[in-house]
């Protein structure tokens, strides 16, 4: 039954990614908020051009589709992607495997 949870350490680095990508949703959530709020005042938008504006969202954007993407089952190391949300999925679509250990089940 044990084999079919993480190990000690492969849930380690599972929850250091699900850290990692809370901490910068959180962060790039705020700084879009501010970003969208004060975009006029900050000079990033006018009436007539969105330009700066723009690379300033992909730029934030960017690096929560890289983390999604990166995300790899410990187990298998199979790529999960966007079958995690915020946080890991429950178990690896592919091979299973509950993403937790047997010590924190």
């Amino acid at each position: 039954m044990s084999s079919h949870y993480l190990s000690p350490e492969q849930n380690r680095r599972l929850r250091r990614w699900e850290s990692w990508n809370r901490g910068y949703f959180i962060v790039a959530f705020i700084a879009l908020i501010v970003v969208l709020v004060f975009s006029s005042e900050l000079g990033l938008s006018s009436a007539d051009s969105w330009g700066p504006l723009g690379v300033v969202l992909v730029l934030l954007i960017l690096p929560i589709i890289i983390l999604q993407l990166r995300l790899r089952c410990p187990a298998c190391d199979q790529k999960i992607g966007w079958h995690a949300k915020l946080m890991a999925p429950d178990q690896c679509p592919h091979c299973h495997r509950f993403l937790r250990s047997k010590q924190s089940a």
